[in-house]
């Protein structure tokens, strides 16, 4: 089965977030199960930079402004067709904005440009290739199906999988003479959105199959409090939506060989996570001392729930646990929780900014990750927490509720148990959860096997596959008939 991908980030090429590692992690996880999977991305600076041998497979006199290419190369055990077009990705910063983090003004022409060369590659563009079926990422390739569903692959069955409904891609209708599409999709049923074009919104009404990132997230974006303004059109289309978990990469993610932790160890050694717990203490000025360790790896964001997190942050050193915070975000909000490190000093210690190797020695070495999200479609930091056996503190919403088991008095008793979960921006229950912790901890048979359950969960990337590859094939079935 030969499937095309179309998204704007891929890892280990370009991050920003959760999409570059789904969109780098399938095609590797399909690829045993007769899935071929080429991937379609921008060439950006740091992508153009990871191949030499440039010898394009497609030409555009062109695109959305300028000339453009197609080139096939193999990088990082990836497949992938590069858009090679410096007007749009030649450029310097991140891939949506410049250094400063200001959307670039020219976004829509950029992504148009991007899925206009989804939608010819799914036609038939490139000699000797042909897929069976696109699957287009967020609203950034959204537009691959419009163009699809306007053009020569208007019988190839399409997919969206939806990582955050709250980046959209809405743009002035004044754009819509310039997209290259038939007067036609200027309508309700097509990419017109409150008057002018929204990108994603086209994607999710052209789709043959939509997905998101998890069952409950699929389930809460059916509702006017999830569904940012898309919930009536995705209820319309709710007999094809479908949530998947992601996973997550568990050679990158494996404590036992992981080269960033100081002692690596099993759910068999726990004892040996005892040197990682000291690092984590060193690096955060905390006392040494029996008390848990929570961290949080996050960006600072209202979405994310740090705004809640700095209002409980005394209530949290009140019941007896420390605190560590890797992230940055938000101004107001660090501000915030630097202020609570200078109040509680040995108690809470923040970082600000990301460092990968650190976060890594944080899932092994702190007893508890706490994640309470306003919203979260899947969320891997908790995957990694299971897998670390560094108990997740989660917000009941979307992935986090389906991934974590909370420690209720049944799932304790029957040793099921992997995490807590609370209520969504409830300090008061957040701060209940933060109790029933730092209890659990106390009683060392009740946490190791916590940990240890966590650590038992199948949080790779083999089962979610397999239900993509279910969508695959009956897709394929719909094309049939």
């Amino acid at each position: 089965m030969q499937v095309l991908s179309v998204t704007p980030e891929i890892f280990p090429l370009i991050k920003t977030g959760g999409l570059a590692d789904v969109t780098g992690a399938l095609p590797i996880a399909l690829a045993g199960k007769g899935v071929t999977m080429r991937t379609l991305v921008p060439g950006y600076p740091q992508v153009m930079e990871a191949f030499k041998k440039k010898k394009p497979v497609h030409h555009y006199p062109l695109l959305q402004g300028g000339k453009a290419s197609v080139h096939a190369v193999q990088i990082a055990g990836l497949d992938l067709f590069v858009l090679d077009a410096p007007h749009l990705f030649d450029r310097p910063g991140g891939p949506y904005g410049n250094a400063a983090g200001a959307d670039w003004p020219d976004n829509w022409r950029r992504f148009a440009g991007l899925s206009q060369a989804g939608g010819d590659i799914a036609g038939g563009a490139i000699s000797g290739y042909q897929p069976d079926i696109v699957h287009a990422h967020d609203w950034q390739s959204a537009m691959t199906l419009a163009y699809m569903r306007y053009g020569k692959a208007v019988g190839t069955p399409s997919m969206i999988t939806v990582h955050n409904l709250a980046f959209q891609g809405q743009f002035g209708a004044g754009i819509f003479a310039e997209l290259g599409l038939p007067a036609v999709a200027m309508a309700l049923d097509g990419v017109e959105y409150y008057g002018g074009v929204g990108f994603l919104k086209a994607g999710l009404q052209a789709a043959w199959a939509i997905t998101t990132v998890s069952p409950t997230y699929a389930q809460e974006i059916r509702t006017p409090e999830f569904g940012m303004g898309l919930d009536g059109l995705i209820n319309m289309r709710s007999v094809d939506l479908y949530g998947i978990v992601n996973g997550i990469d568990t050679e990158i993610w494996n404590p036992e060989t992981d080269k960033h932790l100081v002692s690596n160890y099993t759910a068999k050694t726990l004892k040996a996570r005892h040197p990682n717990r000291t690092a984590v203490e060193d690096r955060f000025n905390l006392d040494r001392d029996d008390s848990p360790i929570v961290c949080v790896v996050s960006r600072l964001t209202w979405q994310k729930g740090m705004d809640i997190l700095a209002a409980v942050v005394d209530g949290i050193v009140a019941r007896g646990a420390r605190l560590a915070v890797l992230g940055a975000g938000d101004a107001g909000l660090e501000g915030a929780l630097l202020a609570a490190a200078a109040r509680h000093r040995g108690r809470v210690g923040v970082v600000v900014g990301y460092d990968e190797a650190l976060s890594h020695i944080m899932q092994g070495g702190c007893d508890a990750i706490v994640i309470p999200s306003r919203f979260e479609p899947c969320g891997l930091t908790q995957l990694y927490g299971l897998r670390y056996g560094c108990v997740p503190v989660v917000a009941r919403t979307g992935g986090l509720a389906d991934t974590v088991i909370d420690a209720n008095e049944a799932a304790i008793s029957a040793g099921v148990a992997t995490g807590f979960q609370f209520a969504p921006a409830n300090a008061g229950d957040f701060l209940h959860a933060v109790r029933r912790l730092v209890e659990a901890h106390a009683s060392p048979t009740v946490w190791m096997s916590m940990q240890r359950q966590g650590m038992r969960a199948d949080v790779s990337w083999d089962k979610s596959a397999e239900k993509y590859l279910e969508l695959y094939h009956l897709l394929l079935s719909k094309k049939a008939i």
